[in-house]
């Protein structure tokens, strides 16, 4: 009877210790000082989220280091997570709060994926634009579906969204890359609207 009810105690504290563990995030709970922060630590879901995040950007930091100018790849990578973070916070605004703070992390996620090329990629489309620009498209397989845009030397990531027909990706800054066929209509930050053509 002894052994039995060691034996329980025994597996009742390993449980105990392995479910704090699994709702504990990459942060210290202790210095949780957000609605937000309180929330993901209360939250299984979440805080494996927090962590895969945690280990994204880790290797997004790595990729950046391999940069011409690292220093500022690094500086500005770290700037935008704390931007991004506080977007995060946000949530609490929300009616669902949880189902806004797993989006804003499956979303964030996805465009360091996308945007350091840490998962598997398509071969990049090029395409032709009646604005004399040329765009290549390549599509990520991130967690969350991602296209990467180069235009000039700017990158932007957008993510697939539901469209009544052909793809449709949205990203930041009211960017749209809706791809029909071999084209795609193309809605570029600050209210550039332009056609293109697949040309490889």
């Amino acid at each position: 009877m002894k052994f039995v009810l060691g034996t329980v105690i025994a597996f009742a504290a390993a449980f105990a210790v392995s479910a704090a563990s699994a709702a504990s995030p990459a942060f210290d709970c202790a210095k949780a000082s957000h609605e937000i922060e309180t929330l993901i630590c209360q939250n299984d879901e979440l805080a494996a989220k927090d962590h895969r995040l945690a280990d994204v950007f880790a290797k997004s930091l790595k990729a950046a280091e391999a940069f011409a100018d690292s220093k500022a790849a690094i500086s500005e990578l770290k700037a935008v997570q704390r931007g991004w973070i506080g977007g995060r916070n946000d949530c609490w605004k929300e009616d669902d709060k949880v189902a806004c703070t797993a989006q804003s992390y499956d979303m964030r996620i996805s465009e360091l994926q996308a945007r350091f090329m840490l998962v598997k990629a398509e071969k990049p489309a090029f395409y032709r634009c009646d604005d004399k620009s040329e765009i290549v498209a390549t599509f990520m397989a991130s967690d969350l579906p991602t296209v990467r845009l180069e235009r000039g030397d700017t990158t932007m990531i957008a993510w697939t969204t539901q469209s009544g027909s052909g793809s449709r990706y949205e990203g930041d800054f009211g960017l749209v890359f809706w791809i029909k066929g071999n084209e795609a209509q193309v809605e570029w930050p600050q209210g550039t609207s332009f056609a293109c053509r697949i040309t490889g």
